[in-house]
């Protein structure tokens, strides 16, 4: 019986031991059996929606740049992977050879930026896409939009690199995207001062964009653009000629600049070939052909109502209506500067003109009227707030009274009438109440300038 009642007692006892909480009332109550009958219903999609694939995983655990080159990789554009992991190797070994402390050292690493990595992706794997299928003015197209969107200057040579890729392409080199790159390229060497690059892109594009007669992304004609670049490199390359005093090239340069900007149907920038070639003249000595350049430039800038083409123009023709002896034409010249440059408010070149003026009555020996217009230049001077300019002013303005003075005084003393003496005592009792001011003088003393 005892045996019978111990068995019984083991089979009411549980086999294994009710798990509990550390409270040991988690089974206890109704309100805690909810909980975990809530818990254990939760839906098992829910719980896997939050499980993220291998894929997505990577994509949080690498870089920007393993990300976008396993993308290329996996969707087949190994060229344009090749090319993205060159530029980035470049970029690389370009900042690790930088000073510290430098621009290039400070930039944003290519690797890092994704906005860049990405275009960069979309176009290039665009560009392959179309090169299979043989789609060369595509290809260009997009290594053109390339070299376009990079257009900072820490971005240039992502910008040559894809102007380049697109300008000099074996197929669809001479296409529209192609000759446009070849412009953009001209400009960009310009910019940078290699004026042999800039010349020598900028005749290529001339070249293509005649035989192809096509548009820019902007709808200007590419040879009127080609034209245009091609008049400021030969200029510039002019300068330099002119500088190192070898005329005879730097004139040809310069009436091929003046030629091919005449042919561009830019008023603005024929003029001003016009101008440099006259100014070329002058240096040579060969006053006339300057001159007649001076007067195809004034034409054209008074037609644009251009008063400081004008102002520079007219400056130019004083000078050398100067230096072959018309002084009243030179005068009459600086007057009519002097007139355009006030009634446009060109202040700096009404000083300019006001000076010159002062300058040439200083050398006919009118005083007088030299002070007249140095005062006036000073006085605009002195609403501009130049300093040195000023300073320019005071000087010769001061010089030209001492020179008057002098020469009266001298004159007086050697006359020696009753009538000088009495002026040089009038003058003489006066200095000791006159002041330096140019607004306090005694009106009772002599004035000989």
């Amino acid at each position: 019986m005892k045996m019978n009642a111990a068995l019984k007692r083991r089979h009411s006892e549980p086999f294994l031991p009710e798990i509990t909480t550390p409270s040991g009332k988690w089974r206890r109550s109704s309100k805690h059996r909810l909980k975990v009958d809530s818990f254990q219903s939760e839906p098992t999609s829910d719980i896997s929606a939050q499980i993220l694939s291998k894929e997505e995983i990577a994509r949080f655990r690498n870089t920007v740049k393993q990300n976008i080159c396993v993308e290329m990789l996996k969707e087949g554009y190994h060229r344009s992977f090749s090319e993205l992991f060159a530029l980035l190797c470049s970029d690389r070994d370009r900042r690790a050879a930088a000073e510290p402390g430098s621009a290039l050292s400070l930039q944003t690493p290519l690797e890092e930026q994704q906005d860049k990595l990405e275009t960069i992706r979309l176009r290039l794997c665009k560009a392959e896409q179309a090169e299979r299928t043989g789609g060369w003015t595509l290809v260009c197209e997009q290594r053109l939009l390339l070299g376009v969107h990079f257009s900072t200057p820490e971005d240039l040579l992502l910008s040559l690199h894809f102007l380049h890729s697109c300008a000099d392409r074996e197929h669809g080199g001479c296409s529209r995207p192609a000759t446009e790159a070849r412009a953009c390229l001209a400009e960009l060497y310009l910019k940078q001062k290699e004026l042999e690059q800039a010349r020598q892109q900028a005749e290529m594009c001339l070249k293509q964009a005649e035989d192809g007669g096509w548009l820019d992304s902007a709808g200007q004609p590419l040879r009127l653009r080609a034209r245009q670049l091609l008049g400021k490199i030969y200029t510039q390359l002019a300068d330099a000629l002119l500088a190192a005093s070898n005329y005879k090239e730097a004139l040809t340069l310069f009436h091929k600049g003046y030629s091919v900007a005449a042919e561009s149907e830019n008023k603005q920038i024929e003029g001003e070939a016009a101008y440099r070639l006259g100014l070329a003249y002058q240096v040579t000595g060969d006053h006339n052909t300057a001159k007649k350049f001076f007067n195809t430039c004034m034409q054209i800038f008074g037609t644009l109502q251009d008063a400081d083409g004008l102002g520079k123009a007219y400056k130019a023709m004083a000078k050398s209506l100067e230096s072959q002896g018309n002084i009243d034409e030179t005068v009459h010249c600086l007057e009519e500067l002097a007139d355009i440059s006030r009634s446009n408010g060109l202040q700096y070149n009404l000083v300019d003109a006001r000076l010159c003026l002062g300058n040439i009555y200083c050398s006919m020996d009118q005083y007088r009227r030299a002070c007249e217009s140095f005062l006036q230049g000073y006085e605009v001077a002195c609403h501009i707030g130049d300093v040195a300019l000023l300073q320019k002013a005071q000087v010769l303005l001061a010089s030209a009274r001492a020179q008057s003075m002098i020469r009266n005084y001298s004159a007086d003393v050697k006359a020696a009438t009753p009538v000088a003496l009495r002026r040089l005592l009038a003058w003489k009792e006066s200095r000791r109440h006159q002041e330096l001011g140019t607004d306090s003088t005694d009106h009772t003393a002599p004035v000989w300038y």
